[in-house]
């Protein structure tokens, strides 16, 4: 797993390494060799530069490709420099580094490769004047576009944009942020890596989710077994004009992949024919229903459930069925874990919520930005400017594990925090 912090935690730990072991220029030294370090260099070079210390690592950067036996160009927005950058750029300006102005270059049709270095992490709200122009001749041009910590005009904390520099290559500088994962992120990072420059974070990190971390949780299946060694799964959903949810869920064979032995279906009787063809590995079960929507019979959940270790309620399973009741029955009369999804969710937001906070069941809810908004009560626009934070919040209040789904998804028990970048 890797790291990911906010901007904020970025801030607070990048003052803390300078005040109390290395200084700014050592760091922004650092961060520029790890960007030389992380390009395939070659042609013509433009290095464009904002105000900040973004911009320092640009002047930085310009110095190292010079001692090696580049000729790279400043492109400034403005002659305004950080007191770091301002060193940095005194230092290109005698090294005889050629610099001009944006307002001189009518494109940047002629580089080979441009580094974006306008602004950085901090960045919040809508590039603007210079910033903006400077982001649109940079998605023109046609260069090789590498970004330095993360590409301008991108929320360091939640990945929106309404402009942003579109790049070959994201340089993210000592630890990567959540704005490089969430949102719009993927749109405009072409591929992600990240360099460390020895800063530690000061507070309590996010976690990346990597491939390798998974592999544990498959354990190989012994010679002397059968199906049932490994458990039944039964999952809950499908009404007449949601029969696909049910089915798709089915057919993904999510729940076998991770373990389970035998798929149990259990949905509204009267629509058996539009599932059963689709069960090809999986058994069904039928349920009592009422013009295709399924009604709570206390008797039939507990048959659906029998053996069961675990179970999926939700998909597909509609508006208008009893998913509230059959919810409320299986959190106070089972010790499980259970998934809930899709209309399990509204339901759930159209009722009363706390009894997640009663179970003994262990509670995974699934829900996508709309169907969070709707159990928190907090607009979709507000979540999505801080999605880990009222996914952090939820998930404590409630005592379950939150997966909101996104570009990437977010999981959390309230005080872990983990992503899944697909």
């Amino acid at each position: 797993m890797k790291p990911i912090i906010t901007v904020e935690n970025m801030r607070k730990s990048d003052a803390h390494e300078i005040a109390t072991r290395t200084s700014g220029r050592e760091l922004m030294y650092r961060a520029s060799m790890g960007i030389y370090n992380s390009v395939s260099w070659h042609g013509k070079i433009g290095i464009v530069c904002g105000s900040g210390n973004n911009a320092g690592d640009g002047y930085a950067l310009a110095l190292i490709l010079l001692e090696n036996g580049y000729e790279p160009e400043i492109i400034l927005l403005k002659e305004k420099f950080s007191p770091d950058g301002k060193y940095y750029f005194e230092k290109c300006q005698s090294a005889g580094i050629s610099v001009v102005l944006l307002s001189e270059k009518e494109s940047l049709n002629d580089y080979d490769i441009i580094v974006d270095c306008i602004l950085g992490t901090g960045f919040v709200g809508e590039a603007q004047g210079e910033v903006r122009e400077a982001i649109e001749k940079i998605n023109q041009g046609g260069a090789y576009v590498v970004s330095a910590d993360i590409n301008s005009g991108l929320n360091g904390d939640t990945g929106l944009t309404s402009c942003a520099v579109k790049s070959d290559l994201t340089v993210s500088i000592g630890i990567l942020k959540a704005g490089h994962i969430l949102s719009q992120a993927k749109d405009y990072i072409g591929r992600l890596v990240n360099v460390d420059i020895g800063i530690e974070p000061l507070d309590k990190a996010f976690w990346l989710i990597e491939k390798d971390d998974c592999a544990s949780s498959f354990k190989p299946r012994m010679a002397f077994s059968h199906k049932g060694t490994y458990g039944y799964a039964t999952l809950i959903g499908g009404c007449l004009e949601y029969s696909g949810a049910i089915k798709l869920a089915n057919m993904a064979l999510g729940a076998m992949r991770t373990g389970a032995g035998v798929i149990r279906v259990a949905s509204a009787k009267s629509i058996a024919g539009a599932i059963t063809p689709y069960l090809l590995e999986a058994t069904f079960y039928p349920l009592s229903d009422e013009n295709g929507q399924i009604r709570f019979n206390p008797v039939e959940i507990n048959e659906a459930l029998r053996g069961a270790r675990a179970v999926a309620i939700g998909m597909g399973i509609g508006p208008l069925s009893d998913a509230y009741d059959i919810i409320k029955y299986i959190l106070e009369n089972y010790k499980m874990p259970v998934v809930i999804d899709a209309d399990g969710l509204n339901a759930l937001s159209r009722a009363d919520k706390d009894i997640l906070k009663k179970t003994e069941c262990s509670v995974i809810l699934t829900p996508h930005p709309a169907e969070f908004s709707r159990l928190c009560g907090v607009s979709i626009g507000e979540i999505m400017q801080n999605p880990t934070k009222y996914a952090l919040e939820f998930a404590k209040e409630y005592g379950v594990i939150l997966l909101l789904k996104g570009t990437a998804t977010i999981i959390t028990d309230g005080d872990e925090l983990y992503l899944v970048n697909r």
